[in-house]
């Protein structure tokens, strides 16, 4: 009986080591599965990771791309002289000018009315007329001028696109340019040429002045000289008399000085 009993007893031990046996087993492919999973959601993030940086990359060399491609596009336009889109662009913020007596052109520099012309268009008048491109008529009123530079400020009602300013200390010496005028009468023509000098003097003794060889005639003074960039880099002044491809522009950065001064605010940014 007593043996039965020991053989019984080492069934139930070996039945709870067996138990144990299997429990710790499980526990321990429990652990390796709970490890294997941690591992793939760890490599899961790293290919998420790596494929967001791939897609990141990807984005910045098509962007790259199309930016170069842009640029080649402004590089053949500049090597074909197009300047369709600039007078398209500009032509439609110049006036032309009239007196009694004489006739010029201007530009709007603030969207306001305001436009930039030559003060020797008056000629002692007092009386201006301003035809804008879409044909209409204005009385301008006479904000102010500055003699010795040849620049009239006028203003008339309204709103309109106006011409931007370059910095004339980065005009270089062949770019190529256009004049906007009313030469003899003939309104809104456009003519083409280089820079050809830079900080000539003028009649008033000021080196303040642009030298093109566009082509300059009566009507042409006030108009904007324009460059590559659809911005006035000059005012349209004079002419050399007697010789051919010499005109003078005064140049932006004194156009913006003095009608600034003339408008007692900051109208030309």
């Amino acid at each position: 009986m007593k043996r039965h009993v020991n053989v019984l007893y080492f069934v139930i031990v070996m039945l709870l080591v067996l138990q144990i046996l299997s429990f710790v087993s499980f526990s321990s492919q429990t652990s390796r599965l709970l490890s294997l999973q941690e591992e793939m959601e760890e490599n899961l993030k790293i290919d998420r990771q790596e494929n967001q940086y791939n897609i990141n990359e990807l984005v910045r060399a098509v962007s790259q791309q199309k930016k170069d491609i842009d640029e080649q596009i402004e590089i053949l336009k500049n090597t074909k002289d197009d300047f369709s889109e600039i007078i398209d662009y500009s032509i439609k913020k110049v006036v032309n000018v009239k007196t009694t007596h004489s006739a010029g052109a201007g530009f709007f520099v603030d969207s306001r009315g305001y436009i930039v012309a030559n003060y020797h268009i008056l000629n002692g008048e007092t009386i201006i007329e301003v035809q804008t491109f879409d044909g209409k008529t204005y009385n301008a009123e006479i904000i102010g001028e500055d003699v010795e530079t040849d620049l009239l400020l006028l203003k008339i009602p309204g709103f309109f696109d106006k011409l931007e300013l370059a910095n004339s200390d980065e005009i270089e010496i062949g770019e190529k340019v256009i004049a906007i005028g009313n030469p003899l009468g003939l309104s809104f023509t456009v003519t083409e040429g280089i820079v050809s000098g830079l900080k000539r003097e003028g009649m008033n003794g000021l080196e303040v002045y642009v030298q093109t060889d566009v082509t300059l005639n009566p009507g042409n003074s006030g108009g904007p000289l324009i460059n590559q960039d659809g911005k006035v880099i000059g005012i349209n002044n004079f002419k050399v008399s007697g010789a051919e491809s010499l005109g003078f522009a005064l140049e932006s950065n004194v156009i913006r000085e003095k009608i600034n001064l003339i408008a007692n605010e900051e109208l030309i940014k």
